[in-house]
């Protein structure tokens, strides 16, 4: 079977007809580096991962590039509001966001190039599309280049727009442009932001608009045409729509899928700065295993809508409880004959056994991961039968590779090396609160009775070993003393 995706220019799930035969070229927009990631920026990323794996199991040579924007109006405001170099603040949230990735075991792209690297292929873009008639410098004498959107006339295709019907947004003005609805391409030297935030060209000083970056990142990496763009669909308009109008006016045919990931609410509401319900990479890790992070945000259609809450979480973790007891109790049964892990650094190429027909044909299917999960579980089902029936251990191991290498495939292989610090953890976690709630109700008992001796030597142990144990209202509550 072919491999078949959505392509949001085309609104039609086409085959995969790579550019080069045998390789795959994605480029997936990056983070614009102005504050901590959330759980949006973590969705693409995994999703966009999934696809890489899946691609890679399937014999493709893939070429993954995400990119970095780290100069913006965004970043320059918040690093004067946290007061810090424009390059510092950026530099900051970069490995912030680094550090989330590799917490979900998104494997590292093939390159990560940032913006500030690649002026000179920006500048050499605009002035391409200058010279086809597609972009102007302002009109009112200022260091800012416009694309002209009225000279476009496929302007809109992405979006299934006309630029007729566009509505303006508030406050829009014409500052040098033909019209309002014209985009930056360069954006002129403000007296007011850092020199070091600026860079000259033949139109004046100053430096690049958002959109123009990934035009001319993606191209230099990827080539003129490449196969896959991705990003999350809060991207689409404007900013892919502008990528899109630019490169081709350029003259580049860019590229021939547009991937992009659903939108993700909280407790219902869609996630935003207005609401105050954004939920931040470093909260999320605080309260849930990332391995539980990746499962919930990998686990349903890509495309869909991903509501957050606490019981969403809770259904992953019981979930993933499920795969994680039964592939440990099946590799503790197996012994030295349990099955080598998988390795997608290698491509899977040392692997023994595909995945099941069922399991190829939905991801084939526009990356059909609930389906795909639903054979996963079925193959669970049928190998704890074996493992309680205590027969056929060549048939388990072949069931436990073929387990582990479907979600392996997914990102959320429990039995990897990438979860296992965080299994290890999640187990001492469990083991110490079972031991501290049986002391605690001994504690309590003994309150009971106002045999104070024997709750206080009972906190005391506790303390002795590391645990503060508070009484309050509502029960009691403990916390890691000072080491």
């Amino acid at each position: 079977m072919t491999i078949s995706l959505y392509n949001t220019a085309s609104r039609t799930t086409e085959e995969l007809r790579p550019v080069h035969d045998g390789q795959v070229g994605i480029y997936v927009c990056g983070a614009t580096v102005q504050g901590q990631p959330h759980i949006g920026h973590l969705r693409s990323a995994s999703v966009f991962d999934t696809l890489r794996r899946w691609l890679l199991y399937s014999g493709y040579r893939v070429t993954m590039i995400r990119n970095v924007t780290d100069i913006d109006d965004k970043i320059l405001t918040k690093s004067v509001e946290e007061g810090r170099e424009w390059f510092a603040h950026a530099y900051k949230y970069e490995r912030a966001f680094t550090a989330a990735y590799e917490a979900l075991d998104v494997l590292p792209p093939s390159s990560e190039p940032r913006a500030t690297g690649h002026i000179t292929e920006m500048i050499e873009l605009i002035s391409r599309l200058i010279e086809a008639g597609h972009a102007y410098p302002a009109l009112d004498g200022s260091a800012d280049v416009y694309f002209d959107a009225a000279s476009w006339a496929d302007y809109g295709q992405l979006t299934n727009q006309r630029l007729e019907d566009m509505e303006l947004s508030e406050g829009a003005e014409l500052r040098g442009k033909k019209d309002a609805r014209d985009f930056a391409l360069w954006k002129a030297h403000k007296p007011e932001e850092p020199i070091t935030a600026s860079w000259p060209s033949p139109w004046g000083r100053g430096r690049p608009g958002w959109h123009i970056e990934c035009s001319a990142m993606s191209t230099k990496y990827l080539g003129a045409n490449f196969d896959i763009h991705g990003g999350g669909l809060d991207l689409r308009f404007p900013h892919h729509e502008n990528e899109l109008a630019q490169s081709r006016a350029a003259g580049d045919a860019f590229a021939n899928i547009w991937m992009h990931s659903g939108l993700l609410n909280v407790g219902g509401d869609k996630m935003s700065k207005s609401l105050g319900n954004s939920v931040f990479a470093s909260d999320l890790f605080a309260r849930f295993s990332p391995l539980a992070v990746r499962y919930f945000l990998t686990g349903a259609g890509y495309r869909s809508t991903l509501d957050f809450s606490d019981e969403a979480m809770e259904r992953s973790e019981s979930s993933l409880e499920r795969l994680t007891n039964f592939l440990q109790r099946a590799r503790q049964s197996l012994g030295d004959n349990a099955p080598a892990l998988p390795d997608v650094r290698d491509g899977y190429a040392g692997r023994s056994l595909d995945v099941p027909v069922e399991f190829a044909a939905a991801l084939d299917d526009d990356l059909g991961v609930p389906r795909a999960l639903s054979v996963v579980f079925a193959s669970v089902t049928e190998g704890a039968k074996l493992l309680d029936s205590g027969t056929d251990s060549q048939q388990l191991a072949r069931i436990v590779a073929e387990v582990e290498l479907m979600l392996d495939i997914l990102g959320v292989n429990p039995s990897a090396e990438a979860w296992a610090v965080t299994a290890s953890d999640a187990k001492a976690e469990s083991a110490l609160e079972a031991l501290i709630a049986t002391m605690a109700e001994r504690r309590a008992e003994a309150k009971a009775v106002k045999d104070f001796a024997t709750a206080d030597s009972i906190r005391d142990e506790l303390a002795a070993a590391g645990v503060v144990i508070e009484d309050t209202a509502d029960g009691y509550r403990y916390h890691l003393g000072e080491g």
